[in-house]
């Protein structure tokens, strides 16, 4: 099964073997450079963006939210509409993280539902939901609000975080697909996040899913980190895999995808129809690679980010992690704890019970695993994220966590509690203390939002942007 872009019709198409997801516009530079690139670094291209036939576009959710408060002082809603204009044909996709929207913890019922309303509303087509712990539990408010908020054009994809350990399983995937179909999600992905999926694994993993699950569209992320993304993704193509995602190739390999131009050719070459227009992907790339070299240039992009680490076969780090962990190792000083701090990232997850390393889990076991290293004790300060996850919080671990290191959280003898908020009575508290706190600074009920979900940050900038019209408004007038 495949789908028609928006305003073409299914049975316009000949059956495509494979479709394709670009990703640079959202994970590809928040793999390489945590999220940094600004709107007007990639306006101009949008439009011819739109003619290249991608089955979607990745460039909305994940850390780009709080990218664009904190550090580029943009409107994230605003710079979703911008694209949505300048991209009328092409399915706009984000990334949201379930229950914790974009966030680092979970919000009531009430407040994701908006949300999602209003990622709608603003322009989002593809909603890709996840739970860092696959506990499905924590993606069901999201997907029933995608389908009751949903247009014709809009795809609730329901998202796996794909990991290894030993609780992780082919037999154990198969199961969380059929959960998701059973759901009623319309298209399933994988999220090999640390890019460690190895081609027998996609072979296995795909041929099974396909064999419970087949008629629904089945997509693969990966990242090139560990140097297996192309051999993955063409063993999954012959797998049946239905779309892959990539990013234009200046702004591939490394901690990001693999190339989108380099897997359009192979896969050609091999009689397998895309979908994809050859001489506007290579005009995206053009465009991009100044971009990129601009960001070299100025040290925004690591070239550790930019090289293959086989050892993340071991360490299980996806790229958004590894960049971060980076610039925050480099905001202290310590890079030279770099190596110590991946080694003690596998231990940290184990104590942890195999969580995936994903958003925000990823970012919980990767400031843990570097705080254990500079302190020069394991646990000597424990970061509240922490903290809360072995209080129940954040869902239900994969496996048994450490006994140990539970009983020095909660207390010898004590439960962890399953604190999944259940909002039932939907009491609109968040939205009152946004409304309260905004006050007359607040332009439209996405500030609001916007404050639930970073109240310092949105802040900061809806105070920034006051001062800037108030600007515009008295130089207005000494001009005239």
């Amino acid at each position: 099964m495949f789908f028609a872009p928006p305003g073409r019709k299914d049975g316009d198409f000949c059956m495509k073997k494979v479709q394709f997801t670009e990703t640079v516009l959202r994970d590809a530079n928040q793999s390489l450079m945590a999220t940094r690139l600004p709107f007007a670094d990639y306006e101009e291209i949008l439009p011819t963006m739109d003619r290249a036939g991608y089955y979607s576009v990745e460039c909305w959710g994940g850390a780009t939210f709080d990218s664009c408060l904190r550090y580029l002082g943009e409107d994230p809603w605003e710079r979703l509409r911008k694209i949505r204009a300048a991209m009328p044909d092409t399915r706009l996709q984000m990334l949201l993280r379930g229950q914790n929207l974009l966030g680092y913890k979970h919000y009531h019922d009430d407040v994701v539902e908006e949300f999602v309303r209003l990622s709608i509303k603003n322009g989002i087509d593809v909603i890709r939901i996840f739970d860092a712990l696959n506990d499905f539990r924590n993606i069901k408010t999201a997907f029933e609000a995608t389908k009751k908020y949903g247009t014709a054009r809009t795809v609730a994809s329901g998202c796996i975080s794909y990991t290894q350990s030993p609780v992780h399983t082919v037999k154990k995937y198969v199961e969380m697909c059929r959960e998701l179909k059973e759901m009623g999600f319309d298209t399933i992905c994988l999220k090999d996040m640390a890019g460690t999926m190895s081609p027998a694994e996609a072979e296995g993993l795909i041929k099974g899913i396909k064999d419970e699950v087949g008629d629904i569209p089945l997509i693969l992320h990966t990242h090139c980190t560990t140097g297996m993304a192309y051999m993955t993704l063409l063993k999954a193509v012959e797998s049946g895999v239905d779309v892959i995602d990539t990013a234009t190739s200046c702004f591939s390999n490394g901690t990001s995808q693999a190339a989108t131009e380099t897997l359009y050719y192979a896969l050609t070459q091999m009689g397998i129809e895309t979908g994809l227009d050859e001489r506007v992907i290579n005009k995206v790339n053009d465009f991009f690679k100044p971009v990129k070299q601009k960001y070299i240039d100025s040290g925004l992009i690591n070239p550790k980010s930019m090289g293959t680490d086989a050892q993340a076969l071991v360490y299980k780090v996806p790229g958004g992690m590894l960049s971060n962990m980076i610039a925050n190792l480099k905001d202290m000083n310590a890079m030279d704890k770099f190596d110590e701090a991946l080694v003690e990232i596998p231990n940290v997850r184990r104590d942890l019970g195999y969580p995936p390393l994903v958003t925000p889990l990823s970012q919980m076991v990767g400031n843990q695993a570097v705080v254990n290293v500079l302190m020069g004790e394991r646990y000597k300060q424990i970061s509240n994220e922490i903290k809360n996850y072995f209080k129940g919080e954040y869902g239900i671990a994969p496996a048994p966590v450490s006994q140990e290191l539970q009983d020095k959280i909660i207390g010898a003898g004590n439960k962890p509690v399953d604190c999944r908020i259940e909002d039932a009575k939907r009491t609109g508290k968040e939205f009152a203390d946004a409304r309260a706190a905004l006050g007359d600074l607040a332009q439209c009920e996405e500030d609001y939002m916007s404050w639930i979900c970073y109240p310092d940050q949105t802040m900061k900038f809806v105070k920034e942007r006051r001062e800037r019209e108030e600007h515009h408004v008295r130089y207005s007038i000494v001009e005239e």
